[in-house]
């Protein structure tokens, strides 16, 4: 018999409850809610329903191999959208900015909550599963574009990964702090991080399968060669190179991007980004969970598989549980630092409705090497 999971984890955050209903919608967003028995049925009779009908396999084919042009043409729609910073990434994860003092940050776990997830306009505009509060281009800074560059996956790392990386002849190979981002999307991490951590030995590396987006990236006035490396990269392709050596990271982060992926690609994925990192390395994730309500907000006819589905624009998503990526993880050989669910209730004053939102986030270790 296999050994029995620990209870979940939960975040340690102080909750906030509201007896009075005319005082609920003068607020935005509750953290650690609780879900009910009852409550939980009708999310899991809701994805039963969504599910029931799969689209053809000739069609999810479709979505497979067209995959980049779909995130291109996602990202040369929201280019110029109106998006906030991630301030939270210093709350939530420290590691990035590890010389940072706390009292530096203005974002405490409730300002994160109003921040990053609550703007009233776009809470209730979630269709066909695509939340406006959801997406990789959420939160992007203000971006300005100059003279488009030629941006693709073989100019922006053939020549580094043709040189000899052990020999250091890489971008970054002198810096003390290396950090990878994995599905850049515009910038909204990567930006917030050059911003943040002044440490003179950090290189943040950043990647996306959209061209447009890297090219986002690298037309930005702050994008900085000296300190950041932006690169188209195929996460799904064991060929595609990375232009940093293995065992050369320091932290890996992927926030709302391993959910894109197709499920049975993911442990090959996991497994590769965790052979970049150092002794002591971890990857940070913030992802979609279990009956999130842009899973609900699903209709039949839009499910691939199993907790997996296409969206309206073409790209897809997947909704995890914590067990799944506990094993993703633990099978690329990294140890459990956090694990946990992140269950919060959102409301719009406006239209007075109230949601629920579901992430998990996680971080996991790279075992310390071995003494001899």
């Amino acid at each position: 018999m296999a050994a029995p999971r620990e209870a979940p984890e939960r975040r340690p955050f102080g909750r906030r409850f509201l007896t009075d209903p005319a005082r609920l919608f003068q607020h935005n967003a509750w953290d650690n809610v609780e879900w009910s028995e009852e409550q939980e049925a009708s999310a899991r009779s809701k994805v039963q329903e969504n599910s029931s009908q799969l689209l053809p396999q000739d069609k999810q084919e479709e979505y497979e191999v067209n995959a980049k042009r779909y995130w291109d043409d996602f990202y040369k729609i929201h280019e110029n959208g109106f998006f906030k910073d991630r301030h939270w990434l210093f709350t939530e994860f420290p590691e990035l900015a590890p010389n940072r003092n706390p009292s530096q940050n203005g974002d405490s776990v409730h300002e994160f909550s109003n921040k990053e997830e609550s703007n009233n306009e776009g809470l209730g505009s979630c269709e066909n599963g695509h939340c406006s509060l959801e997406t990789r281009a959420e939160n992007q800074l203000n971006l300005i574009k100059s003279t488009p560059k030629i941006c693709t996956e073989e100019l922006a790392t053939q020549n580094y990964s043709e040189r000899n990386q052990s020999d250091g002849d890489y971008p970054g190979s002198s810096a003390s702090y290396r950090i990878l981002e994995v599905g850049c999307g515009a910038g909204n991490t990567v930006f917030p991080i050059l911003q943040t951590n002044n440490d003179p030995g950090l290189f943040v590396y950043c990647c996306d399968f959209s061209t447009t987006a890297v090219d986002l990236v690298q037309n930005n006035a702050e994008y900085d060669s000296s300190r950041c490396f932006a690169f188209v990269h195929d996460l799904c392709n064991d060929q595609s190179p990375f232009p940093m050596p293995d065992v050369s990271l320091d932290v890996v982060i992927l926030i709302f991007v391993l959910s894109a992926i197709l499920p049975e690609k993911m442990q090959s994925i996991v497994n590769r980004l965790s052979r970049l990192l150092k002794p002591g390395g971890m990857i940070l994730l913030r992802d979609y969970g279990r009956y999130d309500l842009a899973q609900l907000r699903f209709k039949k006819g839009q499910c691939l598989s199993d907790n997996f589905y296409v969206r309206g624009d073409g790209t897809r998503v997947y909704f995890f549980t914590q067990d799944e990526l506990d094993d993703l993880f633990t099978t690329a050989g990294l140890e459990k630092i956090q694990n946990l669910v992140d269950r919060r209730l959102q409301v719009n004053r406006g239209k007075q409705m109230t949601m629920y939102r579901v992430w998990i986030q996680c971080k996991y270790r790279k075992p310390a090497a071995p003494r001899l």
